[in-house]
């Protein structure tokens, strides 16, 4: 298993994308980061690199529609998706994402990973089942981080996590969970050791479907 000790307080943004088809070259490695609008996201990206206003928060969930670039050095790069799903998002808007969402998880040749961000409270909502299937599907490993632990007790974290865990059981796939705080910096250091083995990968086709 290969290794680096990324030092994810220098990453900076390299660009926003408004499509997939708009993102820089399929080389080197990468991360996507996806999740419900109100799932805490852009928080936890600010914490992993220990930066306030790397990722921008937005006041109203759903409205930021970019896919962002983030360069934590040369040849690894972390991917902000839209969010999906929250309530005021037109449901047109809503399934265009989720369909570009798939195709570049389905195309992506320096996708390594995928780090799906959902609420402690809410967790495993039918879009974010359908993510976790986008990324069975062509084999790559999955981190289910259980934001906003923050808002419940040790013992009802410990049994949301449990629930969790035995719900992904059958879907057979590399998927680890976690729980996640930017207020309290509780699971950075995980979240920091599952992206330095994803993004220290030979760069190779993770499977027939990324193959073809």
């Amino acid at each position: 298993m290969y290794y680096t000790n990324y030092n994810y307080h220098t990453t900076h943004f390299i660009n926003s994308a408004t499509n997939i088809s708009a993102l820089l070259s399929d080389v080197g490695r990468e991360v996507a980061f996806t999740g419900r609008s109100n799932s805490g996201k852009s928080s936890a990206i600010n914490t992993l690199t220990n930066q306030k206003k790397l990722a921008r928060i937005s006041k109203i969930p759903g409205c930021t529609q970019l896919i962002n670039q983030f360069e934590v050095t040369n040849g690894a790069r972390l991917i902000d998706l839209p969010g999906y799903g929250y309530a005021t998002t037109q449901k047109k808007t809503k399934y265009k994402w989720m369909k570009e969402i798939d195709k570049y998880i389905q195309k992506r040749h320096s996708l390594k990973g995928v780090v799906i961000l959902m609420d402690i409270r809410n967790p495993l909502q039918l879009l974010d089942q359908q993510m976790i299937k986008y990324a069975i599907a062509v084999n790559l490993p999955i981190m289910l981080l259980l934001t906003k632990a923050d808002k419940l007790s040790f013992s009802k974290c410990a049994a949301q996590l449990d629930i969790v865990r035995k719900s992904i059981l059958p879907l057979m796939g590399n998927i680890q969970v976690a729980k996640f705080s930017s207020l309290k910096i509780l699971g950075v250091d995980k979240l920091k050791n599952i992206l330095n083995i994803w993004l220290a990968q030979r760069n190779k086709n993770l499977n027939k479907l990324k193959e073809a």
